[in-house]
């Protein structure tokens, strides 16, 4: 899937349309997931059909379905390599600036 064509709220419908996938494929009526989850049907049902929900309804909903794993293939973990590690030490990163456009 290339989700850099893709508008904010096409990604909102395939996030929603996977964790239906999820819940019908773990076989939970969407009922079940929100009690499971504690959260209202509605809000499953917003999730299913597209609308926004917060981080944390997400977060809530993957660990009723028990794939909260799945975060780290939203967001990997960075891991930095020796040489990284090495100039952090020696001097902290403070800020980060932007260099001037000419």
């Amino acid at each position: 899937m290339n989700w850099k064509r893709m508008t904010d709220q096409a990604i909102v419908d395939e996030m929603g349309r996977r964790v239906k996938q999820l819940r019908l494929q773990k076989r939970y009526t969407q009922k079940e997931l929100a009690q499971n989850a504690g959260v209202n049907i509605n809000t499953i049902q917003n999730l299913e059909y597209g609308r926004s929900v917060t981080l944390s309804v997400l977060i809530q909903v993957l660990r009723a379905l028990k794939s909260l794993d799945q975060l780290d293939y939203l967001i990997p973990e960075v891991v930095e390599s020796p040489m990284m590690v090495m100039e952090r030490e020696l001097k902290p990163m403070q800020r980060v600036r932007k260099s001037k456009k000419k």
